[in-house]
C-alpha cells in the first residue's frame, strides 16, 4: 500500500478561499429540522486542514445529516455553517462541491453497474455519474488509473463495477471521491457491509491516506470505534441530534463518552492505535 497522495490533473479544485485558509469546516449553533424533527440542533464544530475526524454514533444520531452540511448539500435550518471558507446559503455550492470529495451510499447506489471501473473514477472530474459525451483528457484517464492504484484495485480497471464485490466497489468509490484532488474527503460508513479482511484491508489504506501530510481533511463516519484508522486524530460524537463530546481522539473516545453516546454501559480499550469496544 502507498500513503502517497497523487497530484491533481485535469478537474482539479481550485485554490483554497483566503478566507480562514486553515479551518475547513466551522459550524455555529447549526440546526436542521424537517417536518418538526430536530435532526440536528445547535452543533459546534470546527476542522482545521490538517486534522482527520471520526463522526461516530447509534442509528439516527444525525450523523449523515452532518456530512450532507458538510459537503454543501444540505443548508442549515438555523446557525451558520462554513465550509471551505464559504458560508453555505450565500455561495455557489455547484463551484464548492467540485473542490469536496464525498462517498456515500446514496451516490453509489447511482453509480452504473455497466460502467468501466476506471470510468467511475474518471467521470467524478466533472461531476457527473454514468460516461455521455463529456470528453476526457490522457492526464484524466492516467490519474483515475494511480488512485485505483493506491487504493489496490488497480487489475480491476477495466471490469464492470457491478461485477465488483462489494470491499472492491468501497475502493473504488473512495479513488473516484479523490479524483478532483479536494481539499476536503468525506466518507460516510466505507466499511458497512465489509468482511473481516475486506475491513482490515479498507482500515489500512485509510491510514496510509491519514498520515499522508499532503491529503485532504478528512472525516469519516461510523458506528465502531473498530473501523477508525491509525493517523486520525480527533472525534466527534452525535446522539439525537446533539454533540455528546469532541476533541483529540484520546481525549474523546472514553468509556464515559461512548456510554452517554450509545444508551449502553460500556468499556473500550486501546491497543497501539486501534479501539475496541464492548458492553460492561
Amino acid at each position: 500500500m502507498t500513503g502517497d497522495l497523487i497530484p491533481g490533473a485535469a478537474g482539479a479544485a481550485p485554490a483554497p478561499s483566503p478566507v480562514d485558509a486553515d479551518l475547513v469546516v466551522s459550524l455555529d449553533g447549526v440546526a436542521v429540522r424537517r417536518s418538526g424533527t430536530a435532526l440536528l440542533h445547535d452543533v459546534d464544530w470546527r476542522v482545521e486542514l490538517d486534522e482527520r475526524w471520526v463522526v461516530l454514533g447509534p442509528n439516527g444520531a444525525g450523523k449523515t445529516t452532518l456530512l450532507n452540511i458538510a459537503s454543501g448539500r444540505l443548508h442549515p435550518t438555523t446557525g451558520t455553517a462554513h465550509v471551505l471558507g464559504e458560508r453555505i446559503g450565500r455561495t455557489d455550492v455547484m463551484e464548492l462541491r467540485t473542490r469536496i470529495g464525498l462517498s456515500t451510499a446514496a451516490l453509489a447506489e447511482r453509480l452504473p453497474a455497466q460502467e468501466r471501473v476506471v470510468d467511475v473514477v474518471m467521470t467524478a472530474a466533472w461531476s457527473v455519474v454514468g460516461r455521455w459525451r463529456e470528453s476526457y483528457d490522457p492526464a484524466d484517464e492516467a490519474r483515475a488509473r494511480a488512485l485505483l492504484d493506491q487504493l489496490g484495485v488497480s487489475g480491476l480497471a477495466e471490469r464492470a463495477y457491478g461485477t465488483l464485490s462489494e470491499g472492491e466497489r468501497k475502493r473504488t468509490q473512495i479513488a473516484r471521491a479523490l479524483m478532483t484532488d479536494p481539499e476536503l474527503l468525506l466518507l460516510d460508513e466505507p466499511a458497512a457491509g465489509l468482511d473481516l479482511g475486506g475491513r482490515e484491508d479498507l482500515v489500512g489504506r485509510l491510514a496510509d491516506l491519514a498520515h499522508d501530510p499532503d491529503a485532504p481533511a478528512l472525516v469519516l463516519v461510523t458506528h465502531h470505534v473498530e473501523e477508525i484508522p491509525p493517523g486520525f486524530t480527533h472525534a466527534l460524537l452525535l446522539r439525537d441530534g446533539a454533540v455528546m463530546a469532541q476533541g483529540l481522539l484520546d481525549d474523546t473516545l472514553t468509556a464515559d463518552n461512548l456510554t452517554k453516546t450509545f444508551g449502553l454501559p460500556l468499556l473500550v480499550e486501546r491497543n497501539g492505535d486501534r479501539y475496541t469496544a464492548r458492553a460492561a
